[in-house]
């Protein structure tokens, strides 16, 4: 036998979340935005800033853990990717980068996450009952999987991408503001002369030579020195309206109203937007985040996002409540029960 012992090799793998992860995922971001996801989008950011703001101020009753920056970054990873996945600890919640599950009768029983760190992120495994799983725009195929609002929407998304890019390059690569001057045959060096005459020479009133020549029998043009203008003419390809469309598209799979960036549009507007945005969209998600919280952390747990975000319609909840006290006090002379009343209003358990 030989007599030294062999040595081992020690084998060495990249982390889950480690450098090449993250180049992989920037790769990934890269080819999704181009396919049509356009993530990176100025509509696309302003409605995530939208969502944020309404989830951040969210209020919440029931647990500690949910606290403003888990709701922000919530509100952002549902955005961008339709679902949020968080570590429960007892020192808050831990935001997860990347994951995969387990599931049992379509439903998650344990979850593979990575944490980023900031030398290195780790991998580790836990169950379902350590992590709080938030997703929306679920498929009857996939109920475990969220998908986000520009996915649902590809080929809006795309349009809009597609338009942004090629109003970029033309910005870039056109010679916009480039005019083409008719000038009779003459040396190089006198057009170069004439060239440098013309540059810089704003607000003044240059005088040249007519290329009308009529002496000893020589040509005749009918046309002066008239300019011909090499910018491209972007009308004709109707940018401005499919930017707008795509654009308003764009905020309605967010739920945010086109007439909010509207550029006509009015204080009424603005404000029936912002509620459309809180009731119909960011209320609906809050719900869901409280019950998933509720389930995990065996505590009833709620969200409400409309009292924070009661400044929209302030007047109009005041107008409300003069109407209701005055109800309320003509009830009362009447001898009508006012929790009755109210039941048969569908207020009864209005915060």
């Amino acid at each position: 036998m030989w007599p030294f012992k062999k040595k081992t090799a020690e084998e060495t793998r990249s982390s889950g979340s480690g450098f090449t992860a993250e180049i992989m995922a920037a790769r990934e971001a890269y080819v999704s935005g181009r396919r049509g996801i356009a993530e990176l989008t100025a509509t696309a950011q302003g409605a995530v800033t939208l969502w944020e703001g309404g989830l951040g101020l969210a209020d919440v009753s029931g647990t500690d853990l949910l606290d403003r920056r888990s709701l922000a970054l919530c509100a952002r990873s549902l955005a961008l990717r339709g679902e949020a996945l968080f570590l429960i600890r007892d020192d808050g919640l831990v935001p997860c980068s990347d994951w995969d599950l387990k599931t049992r009768d379509g439903r998650p029983t344990a979850y593979r996450v990575s944490v980023s760190e900031a030398g290195g992120g780790r991998t580790f495994t836990a169950l379902a009952a350590e992590v709080l799983h938030f997703r929306i725009g679920c498929d009857v195929a996939a109920p475990y999987y969220g998908t986000a609002p520009l996915k649902r929407a590809q080929l809006t998304a795309g349009l809009l991408n597609a338009v942004e890019t090629a109003l970029a390059e033309v910005y870039e690569t056109a010679p916009l503001a480039s005019q083409i001057v008719p000038f009779p045959e003459a040396p190089q060096t006198d057009l170069e002369a004439m060239a440098r005459g013309f540059r810089g020479n704003r607000g003044k009133v240059l005088i040249r030579e007519s290329v009308n020549v009529a002496a000893a029998g020589g040509p005749a043009p009918m046309l002066d020195w008239k300019p011909h203008d090499l910018s491209p003419d972007l009308s004709k390809a109707m940018t401005r309206e499919t930017l707008a469309a795509a654009r308003d598209a764009i905020n309605m799979a967010f739920g945010v109203l086109p007439g909010l960036t509207a550029p006509a549009t009015t204080g009424p507007m603005v404000r029936e937007a912002q509620r459309h945005l809180a009731q119909w969209v960011l209320q609906p998600i809050a719900t869901v985040i409280a019950e998933e919280a509720a389930d995990k952390l065996g505590s009833a747990v709620t969200l409400d996002v409309m009292r924070p975000l009661q400044a929209f319609d302030a007047g109009g909840r005041a107008r409300a409540l003069g109407a209701v006290v005055q109800t309320l006090a003509l009830a009362k002379e009447a001898g009508v029960d006012p929790s009755e009343a109210l039941r048969l209003v569908d207020w009864e358990g209005t915060p």
